[in-house]
Parts: structure tokens; sequence; C-alpha cells
């Protein structure tokens, strides 16, 4: 034990050497599987030397942070040692994410902004896209035999039943639950933003999916004048995504201008009262014809574009994951979700991510007698199985190029096969091998899911390797 505490110590004064020193870390944390280090100045750090590092399976920087690659278990004995020695060791993730987005242009502020709204609330999302996944393999026919499973075994049914109400619950209450989680982000109070949910989803508006049916008419009223449409906002997302924003900012200023005396109480209203009329008013036709536009335009593009729309998409979209702007996605899919039932940017997505995966495998077996490079290799592509493509990114395929590359034609390859089958998934957020839980049972989509990810898979490791025998000769 001495022993390891010893070798954790010689690695952790390396790391230090060769990131510029103490007075060069602005926080540091870990997560699963890496060291995650904020700097002062990134130009101090020699990411080279770092990853010569012993135990080292990766290098990479990403949200301005320096993320060092250990691996399960050890990340966390090195944290202990290295925090330690740096006086950081009471620092948490959400510390050090802090610091990081200090760092960031006000661009990149926003962008990471509309990020954590969804971080809040995934594991929720994820709960019930999985169970809704499982609903659907129990009642899909043709995956097992002409009958689904639960017409095998009838005793299930009351099982899948449950599943399903259980699994669709959060997608009732999702504006709601952006708007808590968006609220609490730009630094108002939540409970506001649960209030102002619960007025866009009130029973006594006219229900928002029943009016564009045509099966139902709003209430109208008017207000000094002004006709206001009593039409509630169910699948508003994008709406709840601006009304946090609103409700933050004006808890903010009220909670500064108004006297102590009187702030408990008339903070509050105004901010609920504000905030309410400027949801009919303003923001609520706003974010519908923003909504509208985003979903006018994607669906554009798969009618118009076709095959070579969903290649393009699923070709750059681990150069979107780069540049970070890849954070906004999960709104577009959840307000597409809403507007059509279908998503089919996610199987994109999975199968741009399994392209990296499978470069990484074929640089690997390229340098299979480079035994550091295997170490990274294998721990990145580990990752991209969970649909975390970050490791393979900075760790092989950008730092190499070629790869990259590689991995990207696999990706457009496969978002072909994705055009080609229909393919689409009945939820967001996972991707891999998760994401098989929510493709959309419909036309075999299960099997097509593989077989999409078996293209991207393949054609990025065989392009990487050949690629890499040609240059080498």
């Amino acid at each position: 034990m001495k022993d390891k505490h010893e070798q954790y110590l010689n690695i952790s004064k390396e790391i230090l050497e060769n990131i510029g020193g103490k007075e060069n870390i602005a926080g540091v944390a870990h997560c699963a599987t890496r060291l995650r280090i904020v700097l002062e100045d990134d130009d101090k750090a020699d990411l080279k030397k770092v990853e010569q590092i012993d135990l080292v399976k990766g290098v990479f920087m990403a949200g301005d942070q320096l993320q060092i690659i250990f691996g399960a278990g050890l990340v966390n004995n090195i944290y202990a040692v290295f925090s330690k020695m740096t006086g950081t060791e009471n620092m948490s993730l959400s510390d050090v994410k802090t610091k990081s987005a200090q760092k960031q242009n006000s661009f990149q502020r926003a962008i990471k902004s509309l990020s954590d709204v969804f971080i809040e609330i995934m594991p929720g999302i994820l709960a019930a896209v999985l169970l809704m996944g499982i609903s659907g393999l129990l009642g899909q026919k043709g995956l097992f035999g002409p009958q689904s499973i639960i017409d095998m075994y009838p005793a299930l049914q009351g099982i899948n039943r449950f599943v399903g109400i259980v699994s669709s619950g959060i997608f009732t209450i999702l504006p709601l639950l952006v708007l808590y989680s968006s609220t609490k982000r730009y630094g108002g109070r939540p409970v506001l933003g649960l209030v102002i949910g619960a007025i866009m989803l009130h029973p006594a508006l006219a229900d928002a999916f029943e009016v564009a049916k045509g099966t139902v008419k709003s209430e109208v009223i008017n207000i000094l004048g002004l006709d206001i449409k009593l039409v509630g906002f169910q699948g508003g997302i994008i709406i709840a995504l601006m009304m946090g924003f609103v409700v933050s900012k004006l808890d903010i200023y009220f909670n500064k201008k108004i006297p102590d005396m009187i702030k408990l109480f008339l903070t509050p209203l105004l901010t609920v009262f504000i905030s309410s009329a400027l949801l009919f008013t303003v923001v609520g036709p706003l974010g519908r014809e923003l909504a509208e536009g985003i979903t006018s335009t994607l669906l554009w593009i798969t009618q118009n574009l076709g095959i070579f729309g969903f290649m393009f998409f699923a070709g750059i979209q681990q150069i979107i994951v780069i540049t970070g702007l890849h954070h906004v996605i999960g709104a577009v899919e959840a307000q597409l979700l809403t507007d059509t039932g279908k998503n089919f940017i996610n199987p994109l997505m999975s199968v741009a991510l399994t392209g990296q995966g499978g470069a990484v495998l074929g640089y690997v077996y390229l340098k299979r007698k480079d035994n550091k490079v295997k170490q990274i290799g294998i721990s990145a592509f580990g990752s991209t199985l969970f649909g975390v493509s970050e490791p393979a990114i900075f760790g092989v395929t950008l730092k190499y190029k070629f790869p990259l590359i590689a991995g990207c034609i696999g990706g457009a390859l496969a978002g072909g096969y994705v055009y080609l089958s229909n393919l689409t998934a009945i939820g967001f957020g996972t991707t891999a091998l998760p994401g098989l839980a929510i493709a959309a049972a419909e036309n075999n989509g299960h099997l097509h899911y593989l077989i999409a990810h078996l293209i991207a898979l393949t054609a990025g490791a065989v392009l990487t390797f050949l690629y890499g025998k040609i240059r080498k000769k």
C-alpha cells in the first residue's frame, strides 16, 4: 500500500511540473474516469509530457478543462493525493465547472447554460425513455417470432401496462421540469419556475394539441384592449427554456430593487404576474414560432435533402462535439419529439459517435505494438460504447487527425443507412449501447439500429487502418 501511495505521489508531482505548477491551478475535481483540472493559463501545460506520465491513458482539453484519463477507481486514488498536494481537496465537480465557465466567452457560456438545464433533469428523462424502450420491446411483434412477448406471455401484460404509465409520466409535465431547471440555472428561485410551469399546463387552458387539431376552440379574453388566447403550452420545451430565463431575471431584479420590508411577498407576486403576462403575450407566441421553425427546418432537410442530409449530419456531428455546440441539440430533440413523436436525430448522433469508436479500434490495431496507444485506445473505445466520445476524439482521433476523418466517413455511411431504414428513436439523451433501448420498434428498428452501428464501427476501423498502412508506405 505504501508503494502505491508513493507511486501516486510521484505521478502527482509529475503532473504538477508539467502544467505550470500549483499557482497555475484554478480548480481540481474528478469524474468516473478522469482527473479534471482548470488552469489559469492553458498554454503552460505540456500535454505531450503529461501523456507520458505513468498510468496516464490519455490527455485532452475539453470545456476549458485539462482532462487526464486514468480509469475507474484509479482516478479516485490519484485525485486524493493530487488534491491534497495542491490544496484543492474540498472542491466539487460543480465548483470546477463554475471555474471553467468563467474562462469562456459569452457565446460559450450561453451554449453551456442550455446544456446545464437538461443535465439537471436528464436522470428523470433517461429513466423514462429507457422504460419506454423496455415497453416497446415487450410489445413489439417480430422480434422473437410472429407474436410479441406479451402475446406469448399474457401474464406480462399488467407489467407492460404499468411500465407504459411510469415511462410516459415525465413527458406530460416536461415543460414544467424544464422551466424549473432553467430558472435554477439562470439564478432565480426554482419554485417560481414551477409556478409558471404549472400555469403553462393549467387544466383551465385549452389543450394546445387539441387546438392544433381543430377539435377544441380556445377562449379569448381581453385585457386592457389586448386579446389573449387561453391556450396551454403542452410540449412547449423552447418556451419553457425562454421563460426560465425571464422568471430568473425578474426575480433577481425585484430582489435587488424592492425594500427588504416588503420584499418577501412583493417580489414573488410581481415576478409571477409579469412572467405570466409575458408568457401569453410575447414569449409564448415567439416561442411557438421558433419551435415550429426548428421542426419545419429539420423536416425540410429530411424531405428535400434525403439521404445526403442524413449523411452530412452524421458526418459532421462529432466535429460539432469538438466545438461544444452539440449541447443545444437536446432541446431540439425534445421539441422534435413533442411535435412529431419521433426523433431521427438521436440515431444519427449515435452512429457518428460509433464511427469515432471504430476509428479508435482501427488505430489501436495499426499501432498494436505500442502499449501506450493500446491503453489509451481501449479506454477511449470503452467510453464510446456508453455514449461518451470525448476521450476517443481528444485522446486518439483528433490527436492523429486521419482517424477523425475516417470516423466521420464511417458515421456518414451509417447515416445513409439510418435514412434508408427509416430508423428513429422514441426519446433522447442516450446513444450507443444504452440507445438501443429507445430505438423505435417499427420496421425492425432494433435490428436496423444494430446494423447501422456495425456499419459505422466497421467503416471507421477499416478506413483508419487502410489509410494508416498507405501513409506508412
